[in-house]
């Protein structure tokens, strides 16, 4: 007998369950559908573009000189003359191969975070082959800078990334949500042509998310880890289990040399331009101590030091396998006084590089470009299947969220509150929004009582 209650207890849970969660999984695609929509739509953009970048910025990025290449001093020395602007040279990027430029970075206080005002420099005949603005460590030209403003903010600032958060916050659970349903519902048993249309979409639909759900939680995960309030949350988790991404310090053993009598003016202007800059004469040595310990990317990048500070030079190929090896070099001797090689990473930092890389589509080269772009589109197409299936059912309502909590078990009840609880904290964004749906279900709810 008390087998038999407990099958009975076991499949009322089992029974009151699925409604919980396809109430959930409606209210998710419904509020939030738009925004990974916009997201996929906007990361789909970005991937396809690196080489409609190089061909409209081709003009600056390549030179058809022939020759040696003149000493990188020289070059930068070219770019601050040509520029004449009381600007300081930040970093420059050596020509990587035959035919390209050198890139002669400045820093500019009315850019944006992370923006350079970058001099395209031919390393022969030391000609600027262009003025234009760089972002980031990938050094993306203003195309794909309008493109990654987009997909991470529509544009509207840091109030905007609150977007991009919202859809990676929920896309995990909507993707869990799904996989849940599908594995819980009832099995295929006619082909799918022979489907009524309102079952074909729902066939779709299920089928698409079930096949892309591993990528999709890949995607959403390190989406996350570049969020503001949730990536505010895995950096302090990230410390307190050790998992930080180890950097070459450029501080100083002992008592920093007096590089200035002014002190440190920043990286713009005044004094601490000079200061910065009576060191361009330099570039070459420190180009040549980087090599020798190791710095062997021709996608080298060399950051000129602050007063009492080391010289950075660090790799930048994030393709495979991955060169981001980073050297601090001293600025007097020329020895090598930090360095973080990427080889010796722990795992967790390594995976997390690899896992950025690949969703902006670097890791792999085209192959990687073609996979994100492939997923992209079945996520839209995705939501576009979702909503037509909403629409096509939208006169018939539906039964409340709250209804079908106050049927699971007590047991359940406590169990999906701890949950949301959990990840509410640990991403705030989802909590907030979490707390709206409830809200505007309980209304409704209310309002059809």
């Amino acid at each position: 007998m008390s087998q038999i209650t407990h099958s009975a207890r076991a499949d009322a849970a089992r029974t009151a369950l699925r409604p919980f969660l396809l109430r959930m999984h409606f209210h998710v695609g419904l509020f939030v559908g738009p925004f990974i929509f916009v997201a996929a739509l906007t990361g789909l953009l970005y991937v396809l573009t690196p080489q409609v970048e190089s061909w409209l910025y081709r003009d600056a990025l390549y030179t058809g000189s022939t020759g040696p290449s003149r000493r990188l001093a020289d070059q930068a020395l070219a770019a601050r003359n040509a520029l004449g602007a009381n600007l300081a040279v930040s970093a420059v990027r050596p020509a990587t191969a035959p035919g390209t430029t050198t890139r002669i970075m400045f820093s500019d206080p009315s850019l944006g975070e992370s923006e350079n005002r970058t001099l395209f420099v031919d390393p022969a005949t030391l000609e600027v082959r262009g003025e234009l603005t760089t972002y980031g460590t990938s050094g993306i030209l203003p195309f794909r800078i309008a493109l990654d403003y987009l997909h991470r903010n529509m544009m509207l600032g840091g109030f905007g990334r609150y977007y991009s958060e919202l859809a990676a916050s929920w896309l995990w659970v909507a993707v869990l949500g799904g996989v849940a349903l599908w594995a819980t519902g009832p099995r295929r048993r006619r082909a799918v042509a022979a489907m009524p249309a309102p079952q074909r979409r729902r066939w779709l639909h299920s089928a698409i998310g079930v096949v892309l759900s591993l990528a999709l939680l890949f995607v959403s995960l390190t989406g996350l880890t570049w969020s503001q309030a949730g990536g505010a949350r895995i950096d302090a988790l990230r410390t307190q289990l050790g998992w930080v991404t180890p950097s070459a310090s450029t501080a100083l053993a002992g008592p920093a040399l007096p590089a200035s009598d002014h002190g440190d003016h920043g990286a713009h202007g005044g004094h601490g331009l000079a200061a910065r800059e009576d060191r361009l004469d330099r570039l070459d040595a420190v180009a040549a101590a980087a090599r020798a310990g190791g710095i062997d990317s021709p996608l080298m990048e060399i950051r000129l030091p602050k007063p009492g500070q080391a010289w950075v030079v660090r790799e930048y190929d994030r393709s495979w396998p991955t060169q981001v090896d980073t050297v601090a070099i001293h600025p007097d001797t020329l020895q090598i006084t930090s360095r973080a090689d990427f080889a010796t990473f722990p795992l967790i930092p390594k995976l997390i590089r690899w896992g950025i890389d690949a969703h902006m589509g670097v890791l792999f080269g085209v192959a990687n470009q073609m996979l994100m772009a492939g997923l992209a589109m079945g996520l839209m197409v995705m939501i576009v299947y979702g909503y037509r299936m909403w629409w096509s059912r939208r006169p018939a309502g539906g039964e409340p969220l709250w209804a079908t909590w106050r049927r699971l078990t007590p047991g359940q009840r406590l169990f999906w509150a701890a949950l949301a609880a959990g990840f509410g904290w640990g991403l705030p964004v989802l909590g907030i929004s979490l707390a709206f749906f409830l809200a505007v279900d309980l209304l409704r709810m209310r309002a059809a009582a």
